[in-house]
């Protein structure tokens, strides 16, 4: 076995090679750029090397720099991880040159599979059945146009190196497909080096599910189930779980053993993905390879008890797999979301700066569950604009899907995170929304149910009457705190009484708070009684409360009179009074917020490509204003109506911050 692997990446991916590796008795060597120098896996390596400056095409990605790091570290194989240089067939070609092993797949199996032109091509000459489109390369956004007609829209441009939705972009029409052709381009030249573009035509209504397989280099191969990674937001997985439960035994067993006789027809090794659109009828159709690890890796490993990354290393030396497919067996339920640094109420744009609170929930790995949280930051530390704007993986194992489910709203309910915008608030809708729960979604999931973005979730009256009874009683704990301040005058004891008026999401509930030793008993003027218990103090920022033998994690922070709570995808100001106090409040004018109709605003932290109007020109609704850049991925900016643009603030180079104004209109 190795003695030392180097891990050719960064964040929560490296992090997780490295504790296999530990796990195996090997050690590690982490790469670093400027930025990462504090980073997690840096710290969790067992040494680390400097590799350059904090854009990955100045470090990351410069095999040169990756090579001089495995050289000086005497490293004797090296695990890329996903992204950067995981499936570069150059790379793998300088590793076999000096005689250092690629934890992967060989060099001609990347070529043919990792490059997504060619593996179409080479799934079609096996009689794989593939989605209509046109294999050849692009020279410009004319020719994009033209093959995009004769296509018929709508259609998908994709960067042919690309993958975690860099690079793609869905054309409806030519100006479209024109505007979609330089961006993908763009995208794919800053993220892989490559700036090559094919069009294939967009299917609508499917379902994304993937079949993990795993190759030695002895003429075996196994799958391991399939992955449903329906639920995505601009071709970037957001939930995934396994088993799908949308697949039948028949169709999985048949879709896993093409996907590894494809792998096989390429001499494969290591673990790989082979992906598919399925339709309604189970039909499925080959999408493309990737020749690495995936993202969602984990829900495989929970539901089969495989450590592929374990698996990956032990091929990388030589070894035969020990299991066979008749070993492989679907155990329980399995669940992740990713957890990214964007902001779902800025139309989930990408969100940078210090986590000032990170708490994951803790980590379960017991019979009845499991809660498992893959990550690589660390409260205080820093989410730069450089790389990939996710921060964590998190997943939940139950033995059923609806368990698995319940586990997973819990645990987002306990994530804490600050400081930055994140997408916990969308994650905590998706799971509750019933599309979802019944397990009856597509590809357009996202667009579908948030056509207008995310803007919050409105609780049921039930949830609300937890909340409101938690918070009533809560309040009434902060009181009887202050109630025994030191310090006060003679004959001014204050007494907390037990009548309140809970005010949240625009209802307003009155309670009587009957307490005693174990809780306390809330009983609503014109609704339920709810028993109350937890284990909640004043400036505890996570209450984890029973509420009618049920239970209810909030997140809670202060406002005057009350709190702001943050549970389900909910955001609440929630208000608790006396009566009088209450009455009063309501006669108190509503606080208007500044009027910014007649601006655009920048919606997130980055940099203007550039601007697309001058002062005096007459825009029109949906018409492109400006390109903001943001970890890696381009972001057009368009007018929300028609208007005349009297001011412009900003040119193309400019760094701005969030709500920093662009231009003004008249």
């Amino acid at each position: 076995m190795f003695n030392k692997i180097l891990v050719a990446n960064r964040g929560e991916i490296a992090c997780r090679v490295i504790k296999t590796a530990r796990k195996m008795g090997i050690k590690t060597v982490a790469i670093y750029s400027d930025a990462d120098k504090q980073a997690l896996h840096v710290q969790m390596a067992d040494e680390a090397v400097h590799i350059g400056p904090p854009p990955a095409n100045q470090s990351y990605i410069v095999i040169d720099n990756v090579m001089a790091a495995i050289k000086s570290s005497g490293a004797e194989a090296v695990h890329p991880g996903y992204g950067f240089l995981s499936e570069n067939a150059k790379f793998a070609e300088a590793l076999a040159e000096a005689g250092v092993a690629f934890v992967g797949p060989p060099k001609g199996a990347i070529e043919k599979m990792g490059d997504k032109i060619t593996s179409k091509k080479i799934a079609q000459e096996a009689g794989v059945s593939t989605v209509p489109g046109y294999m050849g390369l692009i020279e410009d956004a004319d020719e994009a146009v033209k093959i995009s007609n004769e296509i018929g829209y709508p259609v998908m441009l994709k960067a042919s190196a690309g993958g975690g939705g860099k690079g793609m972009r869905i054309a409806w029409n030519d100006a479209e497909a024109r505007e979609g052709f330089q961006s993908s381009k763009n995208e794919a030249a800053n993220s892989f080096g490559d700036d090559r573009i094919f069009i294939e035509k967009f299917v609508t209504q499917p379902r994304h599910i993937e079949i993990q397989v795993l190759c030695d280099a002895h003429g075996n191969g196994i799958y391991l189930g399939e992955r449903e990674c329906s639920i995505q937001r601009r071709n970037q997985k957001v939930v995934e779980e396994a088993p799908s439960p949308f697949l039948d035994e028949a169709t999985r067993k048949a879709m896993g053993e093409q996907a590894v006789a494809l792998a096989q027809a390429v001499g494969y090794t290591s673990a790989g993905t082979v992906e598919f659109i399925v339709d309604g009828d189970k039909n499925f159709y080959f999408l493309e390879m990737n020749t690495r690890l995936q993202v969602e890796h984990p829900v495989t490993e929970l539901i089969t008890g495989v450590d592929l990354v374990e698996q990956m290393i032990r091929v990388a030396n030589g070894e035969a797999l020990t299991l066979k497919q008749s070993d492989v067996k679907l155990n329980g339920w399995a669940i992740e979301n990713r957890l990214y640094a964007e902001d779902p109420y800025r139309g989930f744009l990408p969100s940078i700066g210090r986590l000032t609170r990170y708490r994951p929930p803790a980590e379960v790995a017991e019979a009845s569950h499991v809660v498992r949280n893959d990550t690589g930051v660390y409260e205080g530390g820093e989410i730069s604009m450089y790389y990939d704007p996710m921060i964590a993986k998190l997943c939940t194992w139950a033995p059923t899907r609806g368990e698995a489910i319940e586990r997973m709203r819990v645990a987002l309910d306990s994530f804490e995170v600050e400081g930055i915008g994140h997408n916990l608030p969308f994650l905590s809708a998706v799971m509750d929304h019933p599309k979802f729960v019944s397990g009856d979604m597509t590809t357009a999931f996202i667009a579908e149910e948030y056509p207008d973005g995310f803007e919050g979730v409105t609780l049921a009256e039930g949830e609300l009457h937890r909340i409101a009874a938690a918070c009533a009683a809560m309040h009434r704990v902060a009181e009887i705190r202050r109630a025994r301040v030191s310090g006060r005058m003679d004959n001014h004891e204050r007494k907390v009484g037990s009548d309140w008026n809970v005010r949240l999401q625009g209802q307003s509930y009155d309670v009587c708070i009957d307490a005693d030793q174990e809780g306390s008993t809330v009983r609503f003027e014109d609704g339920p009684e709810l028993r109350v218990s937890g284990a909640w103090t004043p400036g505890d920022q996570l209450a984890e409360m029973t509420v009618a033998d049920a239970p209810l994690v909030l997140k809670v922070g202060k406002v005057s009179g009350g709190f702001r709570i943050r549970t389900r995808g909910a955001d609440l100001k929630v208000h608790v009074r006396t009566p009088l106090q209450a009455e009063l409040a309501r006669k108190m004018p509503e606080k208007l917020p500044p009027d910014t109709s007649k601006m655009l605003l920048c919606p997130m932290p980055g940099l203007v490509v550039k601007l697309d109007v001058a002062v005096g020109d007459e825009v029109q609704d949906g018409q492109a204003l400006c390109t903001i850049e943001a970890m890696k991925m381009e972001n057009i900016l368009r007018a929300e109506r028609k208007g005349v643009v009297s001011k412009i603030n900003a040119a193309a180079g400019d760094s701005l911050a969030v709500d920093d104004v662009i231009m003004e209109f008249e």
